[in-house]
């Protein structure tokens, strides 16, 4: 059997969390004796669409697989032209509707893998419970409206969070950047001192640590100590950007989710092996860090001693 060859289509290079799943596949194409052409659509889906299909059109370029994280829709019909030609489709965190139908008359693998973007929500829920308690303001960074991955931790989110606590959102798209725009906008609102906003969570480490950045320019001393105060959390959780955060007291908390694209390999692989297909669906469970009790014990502690 030839070498495994596969295509890696991702969203952008700003953003931690993507490269950590540029070297989960980096590491099992290493493993796997395979090899990994990564490539990132600039937070563009029509980029997006069309280095793929490059890949598929023309005979030179063509993989034996293509795994991709899409920036927009889950792209079927992208997907029924890879497999036309031959060529393994696996879609990573956006759950997609039609592969079912797809794999009835897949001669490749096709199938998906992603974290569970509810429970991911949920988690955030709980983590704003063990910070504020029953009652608060939250002022939420979300990623791309109409997107699924945001949708999914927002609808989770609400589902677990306490009652009376009140959630404020505002947009971003994964970036670092686009959380100090967020914020940075904000801020000039006149309107933005009167929420009494008690807390700032993201929905991934790098717009929280630019929300966090954007809180550090605050040219009034007084002011921008009272925003650094305030706990922030994210997620993604990549052991050296997301962790390290927490550890080092940037956020108060994050999700940890573990990169996809690697594991995806390796049911890719072994299901070229065996000549047979992968599960249809692989979900993975992300966590809390710190542990939800050990978050609750730290902020008690922390509001018994300003008190």
């Amino acid at each position: 059997m030839s070498k495994l060859k596969v295509l890696v289509s991702l969203i952008t290079e700003d953003n931690d969390y993507q490269l950590e799943q540029a070297a989960s596949a980096q590491t099992a194409a290493s493993k796997l004796d395979a090899s990994v052409q990564i490539i990132y659509a600039n937070n563009d889906a029509v980029l997006q669409t069309q280095q793929i299909l490059q890949f598929i059109q023309e005979p030179a370029k063509r993989p034996d697989a293509i795994l991709v994280e899409p920036v927009g829709t889950g792209m079927p019909q992208v997907a029924k032209a890879a497999v036309s030609a031959g060529i393994a489709w696996g879609i990573i965190n956006a759950d997609v509707d039609y592969l079912h139908v797809l794999r009835q008359r897949a001669t490749v693998p096709v199938f998906s893998m992603l974290s569970d973007h509810e429970e991911i929500g949920r988690i955030q829920g709980r983590q704003i419970a063990a910070i504020l308690g029953e009652t608060g303001c939250v002022l939420s960074i979300e990623g791309p409206a109409g997107r699924d991955v945001p949708r999914r931790r927002t609808k989770g989110m609400m589902a677990s969070k306490p009652g009376g606590i009140a959630i404020k959102s505002l947009k971003g798209d994964w970036t670092q950047q686009s959380g100090y725009r967020a914020i940075k906008s904000w801020l000039a609102l006149s309107t933005s001192r009167d929420m009494k906003v008690q807390m700032i969570a993201c929905q991934n480490d790098d717009m929280a640590n630019g929300a966090r950045r954007a809180f550090e320019d605050v040219t009034d001393m007084r002011e921008r100590d009272a925003w650094l105060r305030l706990p922030i959390t994210g997620c993604d959780g990549v052991p050296a950007t997301g962790q390290n955060w927490v550890r080092g007291g940037r956020l108060a908390a994050t999700v940890l989710c573990p990169p996809l694209v690697g594991e995806a390999m390796r049911l890719l692989a072994n299901a070229r092996k065996m000549g047979t297909q992968p599960p249809e669906r692989t979900q993975v469970a992300p966590s809390s860090f710190p542990d939800l009790s050990q978050l609750q014990r730290f902020h008690a502690a922390l509001a018994m001693s300003s008190s």
